[in-house]
This record gives structure tokens, C-alpha cells and sequence, in this order.
């Protein structure tokens, strides 16, 4: 058993959860997954070392539902990688979304390690954040002062920094049914084939209407500093005529706007290219299997 020095709070509903929140400081943490916050905690991270006080959300069975309403699909904020990835509604709807949590870690992290968990922490390397991102999704958070929602891109402000307050808690992610014509991929690189920390990660909805790009959704991870929706590039991608130069210049822009966000660095030299090729292959696959496997 491993002793974090910290008391802990283990609320059975929200309620207890907001009541809790409303009296906590600083070194209160809300404890989900703990893949991060644990070993955070035990390497004696800045982040997490000061922690006194652990918020146990995983026995409330709230946080972990995952429906179906009124075409929405609502995701609990505690839901597990394993459990996301194992449900019905998510393969049917949000096929990218289950792509990129299945690359998660292991077995045993996507068993843990939680979809809210995954970017409140909002590390550069967050896997599920991109395609998150390409289906618009949004937050509940809840507070004693009540409920809000904001979409996941605005509150997303810097690495390992969000818009989330000290009283508040992320309850769900809302996602409304995506456009069935539109198809699309994520892609992650890491140093490994398996069980390794993203280098890169796209993710990429297209919806291709007589040869021309009617809708297009672009996302990426590791590479910017946080997760980030490509709006500029989108808006230029749209009613163009699919063709080779079209592909070849939209993976030329991502790796200008990626260098203008980044500026130049050491990783700059190897990452860039591959983007910009893995981008480009992503657009020709969806292009090549225009006609199947819609999403």
C-alpha cells in the first residue's frame, strides 16, 4: 500500500463532491484515475507535491455513465480509457475517439487513467484531446455556485493549465452526434509501438461532397504546446476541389502554422516533416476511401 501523506476524501455523489469542493484550498485534489497525480506525487512533482487533501471520485457511479439522449452522447468525466473504449455508443458515433484512447499506455493505465483526468492535466502528449477536439466537444463543470459549460478548446489555456477552478469539478463531456458523411483518422507516433508517450498525435474528420471538401476538422497533440484545432486552415481547406496539389499545400500549411506557434526547436527538424507526411496521408486514405466506412 502506498502512503501519499495525504488525507482522503471518498464522497458516494456529486453532492458530497461539490460540498467537499466548496470548502477546499489549494492543496485539495480531486483523486479519478491517479495516473498522473499518484506518480506525480511519489516523484515529488511541483504540481502535486504540496498535496494534503485527495477528493476519491471513482464510487460514483454518475461520473462513470456513458448515454445516449436526445443526439448527444454524454461521457462521465470519470469514465476509464477502458471504459470508453469497450462502449457501444462510442464505436458507433465517436470512432476516432476509440481510436486514440485503445493507443493509451497499457491494459492496466487504460483500466485506471480517466477521460476527464486525461486533459485536465493538459499535457502536451494528452491522446484523447485531439480527437476530442475534431467532434467539438464540450464540458459540464459544476461548482457550488452552479453548472457552466465551455467548450474543451477554450478550456484548454496552456500545458499543464486549464480554466478550471479550485471549487469546481469537470462532470461530463457532451459531444453532439457528429455529421454521418463525415469520415476521418487519428494517428499517434511514439518511441514505441506500444506503451509510449506521444511525439505526435492528428486526429482528422473530412466530409467530401462531388470531389469538393464541404467539411473538414483538424487536430493535434505533442507537436503544439497544447492540443489545438487548426480553424484557419480549416476554413481554407473548405469547398476546395480535392487533388494533389490541394493535399500537398494543406500539409505544407500545418507545418507553417505548427512552426509559427512553436518556433523553431531542436525537435523541429524531424517532427515537422513527419507531420506534414502523415497529414498528408491521412487526407489521401480519406480521400481514397471516400465511398466506405463512413463516420
Amino acid at each position: 500500500m502506498i502512503n501519499l501523506n495525504c488525507k482522503v476524501e471518498t464522497p458516494k455523489s456529486l453532492n458530497e463532491v461539490i460540498t467537499l469542493l466548496s470548502h477546499a484550498n489549494s492543496k485539495t485534489k480531486i483523486l479519478a484515475g491517479g495516473t498522473d497525480l499518484v506518480v506525480g506525487k511519489i516523484q515529488g512533482s511541483k504540481r502535486f507535491i504540496d498535496t494534503e487533501t485527495l477528493i476519491d471520485i471513482n464510487k460514483i457511479d454518475e461520473l462513470h455513465k456513458i448515454e445516449f439522449i436526445d443526439g448527444k452522447i454524454f461521457i462521465g468525466a470519470a469514465s476509464t480509457f477502458s471504459e470508453i473504449e469497450e462502449n457501444e455508443i462510442i464505436s458507433k458515433h465517436l470512432p476516432i475517439l476509440k481510436k486514440a484512447v485503445s493507443t493509451i499506455g497499457s491494459l492496466q493505465i487504460r483500466n485506471r487513467a480517466t477521460i476527464a483526468g486525461n486533459f485536465v492535466n493538459n499535457a502536451p502528449c494528452a491522446d484523447s484531446v485531439p480527437a476530442l477536439l475534431v467532434y467539438d466537444a464540450e464540458l459540464e463543470l459544476m461548482s457550488a455556485n452552479g453548472t457552466r459549460n465551455i467548450s474543451l478548446q477554450k478550456f484548454l489555456e496552456a500545458p499543464y493549465k486549464t480554466q478550471l477552478q479550485r471549487n469546481e469539478i469537470v462532470t461530463k463531456i457532451i459531444i453532439s452526434t457528429p455529421n454521418k458523411n463525415l469520415k476521418g483518422d487519428f494517428y499517434k507516433l511514439g518511441r514505441r509501438r506500444a506503451v509510449a508517450i506521444s511525439r505526435i498525435t492528428l486526429a482528422l474528420l473530412c466530409e467530401i461532397e462531388n470531389n469538393f471538401i464541404k467539411d473538414i476538422k483538424i487536430a493535434s497533440g505533442a507537436v503544439t504546446p497544447i492540443g489545438k484545432r487548426f480553424y484557419e486552415l480549416e476554413n481554407f481547406a473548405k469547398e476546395k476541389k480535392i487533388e494533389k496539389e490541394l493535399l500537398i499545400n494543406l500539409s505544407q500549411k500545418i507545418g507553417e502554422e505548427i512552426l509559427n506557434i512553436t518556433g523553431l526547436r531542436w525537435s523541429s527538424a524531424y517532427k515537422l516533416p513527419v507531420v506534414q507526411q502523415m497529414f498528408y496521408q491521412l487526407l489521401n486514405n480519406i480521400m481514397i476511401n471516400k465511398n466506405e466506412n463512413k463516420i
